[in-house]
Formats: C-alpha cells, structure tokens, sequence
C-alpha cells in the first residue's frame, strides 16, 4: 500500500490519527485485562500486544474501534488468563489480585469500583475464563451480545446463557452488606489508626469475631500458608508479621480504601478488607515482593 501525502498510507489513517485513537481507549483496554486477570503487570503487557496489533492491522473495515480493541484484548486476555490459570496451580499459599493504586474518582462509579475490588476479583477467579470474560464484558462494560460473541468466538445466544449461570455464580458468593463509601472509610480509619497505634481494644471493636484473613506471600515473604478464621487468630497473626516500627498510610486500592504497610521507607504489605454491619468481616494482605510496586495511580474506565 502506498504512503499518502499526509504521511500514512494511501485511504488510511496517519501514524498520529492510529495512537491517537488507541491512546483514546487505553484506560477502558487496561481496565478490561485487569478485570480478567487480576493483575495489573499482565493487564499492561495485554495493551501492549493490542497496541502492536492495532499499530500494524489493515483497519480500511474497522467501523467501530472501540469493539474491536475491546475484542483484541479479550481475545489476548483469555489466552494469558489460561497460561496464569496453570501458574496458579503451584502457586505458594493463597493467592490475591495484585494491588492496583486508582485514582479516588474510581469510587464514584459505584460498578466499576465494586468490580476492581479485591473481593470482587476473588470472586470472579471462580469463574472459568469464558465465563469471567463474558461476565465482565456484560456486566461491567455493558457490551452487546454480538460484540461479546465476537470477543470469546461463541454465538449471541450462547453468550446469554453464559452470562446467566455467571451472574447466578458471582451473586451467590459476592458480599452481600451494602456499605456506602463513607460507611467504609469510618470503618478503615479506626482499622488504620488500631493498627498503627497498637491498640487491641480499638482493634476488638473494630473486627468481626468470625473475620477471615487471606494472606499473599508467594513464598517469598511471611504469609499464611491457608485462610486464617476468627478474630483472635488473626490478631496474632497481625502482632506476629506487622513490625513495632511500621508506617501505615491510607491509599486508594482497587476502588476502594486500602492501607499500604512500609518499614524504613520500603512497602512490605497492602491490606484492603470487607466492611459488613460497621466492621471489618474480610482482610486481604499482599506480602508478595513482585506485587507491591504501585507505580502510581490509575485511571480505570469503562
């Protein structure tokens, strides 16, 4: 094909026009990976290959591009999420989301937030990989069923049935306590405050007696090795890995409050937690080395 005089190719679109319209949706790509796979390095390396896809693709046909970069991300988010799915396998203790810092706005789109929420993705990690793709594509981002169709190679009709039996699945096991944002960060900053001051009376009040604490170490720093049940257990598993001189500051985590946890200037843990009743009912606590960059705030859109 022959180069145009405004310096793409003949009938095409200039080099600016291309990343100017893939940089237009590299919020909503980005946020489509990490809903599928939890993790935001993997979630990059899929805008990536999308990009060098877009960058290098005959688009004269593409009508819409918004779909069909929605479509090519799926596509490469469903083949990685299936590689991870098999990492995950021998993966040591229990594993979470890698922690995403996001901007505060996130939290005013109440969806979006509850859908990046640590618990959520937990949730959603329960799916099998059509289905979490058509669950988050549907429910999410409020795609067509001939789009998702197109996306995950199955037909219209196929896709609601899937979308069905997802949204029965993620319903019976999602959080069922609806707290307001407000509610929650009350919530988180007697948690924090407990925390960084020691306090064991204010920590009694603060957690439900039948809490559950899910711990991420990946075999590379202190965790528990299972699920830890029951306030008095966790506590003594706090006091046991959370050093006298810690600096605990509050972050905006996947949506929603989170504490980022650092000793002598480096991060060693980020905790979020479920708020139910006006305490904390969930902790989930990255440990993990490779998952505690937070290279900076997020914009995550759909």
């Amino acid at each position: 094909m022959r180069a145009a005089p405004g310096g793409g190719p003949e009938g095409g679109s200039s080099v600016t026009d291309v990343l100017a319209e893939f940089t237009a949706h590299r919020p909503l790509l980005f946020t489509v990976a990490y809903e599928m796979l939890g993790s935001a390095a993997d979630a990059e390396d899929v805008v990536q290959e999308v990009w060098l896809r877009w960058s290098a693709d005959d688009r004269e046909d593409v009508q819409e591009p918004r779909a069909y970069l929605v479509r090519i991300a799926t596509r490469l988010a469903l083949n990685r999420l299936r590689t991870l799915a098999r990492q995950r396998e021998s993966y040591v203790g229990p594993w979470l989301p890698e922690p995403l810092e996001t901007v505060p706005d996130v939290a005013d789109d109440v969806a979006l937030a509850e859908s990046v929420s640590t618990a959520m993705l937990l949730v959603l990690e329960t799916l099998g990989s059509t289905e979490r793709a058509v669950f988050v594509l549907r429910e999410v981002f409020d795609l067509p069923y001939d789009e998702i169709a197109a996306a995950v190679d199955r037909t219209p009709d196929n896709v609601r049935q899937i979308a069905r039996r997802a949204r029965a699945h993620v319903a019976a096991r999602r959080p069922r306590s609806e707290v307001t944002a407000q509610e929650r960060t009350e919530v988180l900053v007697r948690f924090q405050r407990a925390i960084a001051e020691g306090d064991l009376q204010q920590l009694l009040d603060v957690i439900s007696p039948d809490v559950v604490l899910i711990s991420d170490g990946g075999g590379k720093a202190s965790a528990a090795r299972r699920p830890i049940l029951g306030r008095d257990k966790v506590l003594r598993f706090l006091a046991g890995v959370m050093p006298a001189d810690m600096r605990v500051e509050p972050v905006w985590i996947n949506g929603e409050n989170g504490l980022v946890i650092s000793e002598a200037g480096a991060v060693t843990a980020i905790a979020t937690a479920v708020v139910e009743g006006g305490v904390v009912t969930a902790l989930h606590i990255v440990r993990n080395p490779d998952k505690l960059s937070l290279p900076g705030p997020v914009r995550l859109t759909r």
